[in-house]
């Protein structure tokens, strides 16, 4: 009997949902509530760029035929480096952005394999990659990796890897 009734119980859901007319009229659904206003994503006070200064990849030049590992030779003009956690005016340290884009402008950049920290006050390095098209950007984080208001950002590179 029990498996009767579960049979016919979901026979009529079955129905109900393909769009054939329930026996019973379903209650009107209610209306979803209404959602709080997102908050705004927190983010930290960025330091000024330095008028005029920019940062720039010297090599390897875009469009370039490279093999791994590549050295990337970095540039910085009217501002100048200081390692990660040493705060002086008109600083920075270098971030390299492999095949990705800078997540957000009012946070540290992150530290992962696509978002490499330069943090010691490098101005090169040399990095492996697998064979075939990348992208490479230059950003200059201040004393705790937050990108400088504008953003001091290179353009972006492409850059093919041979075997």
């Amino acid at each position: 009997m029990r498996i009767r009734l579960l049979l016919t119980l979901s026979s009529g859901l079955v129905l109900a949902g393909c769009g054939e007319q329930a026996s019973e009229p379903a209650a009107p659904a209610a209306a979803p509530a209404a959602a709080p206003p997102a908050a705004a994503a927190p983010t930290i006070e960025r330091k000024p760029s330095p008028e005029g200064a920019f940062v720039y990849i010297v090599s390897p030049a875009d469009g370039a035929e490279v093999q791994s590992p590549v050295t990337i030779a970095f540039g910085l003009k009217g501002a100048g480096i200081a390692p990660a956690g040493i705060d002086l005016p008109n600083t920075g340290h270098h971030h390299l952005l492999v095949d990705t884009e800078l997540a957000t402008m009012g946070l540290p950049i992150p530290a992962d394999a696509q978002n490499i920290h330069f943090g010691l006050g490098q101005t090169q390095a040399t990095i492996e990659l697998e064979p075939g098209e990348h992208t490479l950007q230059l950003v200059l984080g201040d004393v705790i990796h937050v990108p400088h208001d504008p953003p001091l950002m290179s353009e972006r590179i492409t850059i093919t890897v041979v075997e």
